[in-house]
């Protein structure tokens, strides 16, 4: 511990004490042990868009005409 004010680590040395005592009486028991994993990877969220630029919409492709629309085009212009 560092510390600039040598009281407080003097009284919490007991404590200290008694937390290493058990965690020396937790490792020395059968069965105790831990396995090391990779670390896990946090992806974060991306920003959420409250405004769409007006522009951006126009510019969207229009959805592609369905084969039922494509036959009756077909039709219609073979009966011009």
């Amino acid at each position: 511990m560092i510390s600039l004010n040598l009281n407080a680590v003097r009284t919490k040395q007991g404590e200290s004490d008694r937390i290493a005592a058990a965690t020396a009486d937790f490792w020395s028991r059968p069965g105790s042990s831990f396995k090391e994993l990779p670390p896990a990877r946090m992806k974060p969220k991306p920003e959420r868009r409250d405004w769409v630029d007006p522009e951006t919409v126009l510019k969207r492709r229009p959805k592609p005409i369905s084969a039922a629309d494509r036959k009756a085009l077909r039709k219609m212009a073979d009966s011009l």
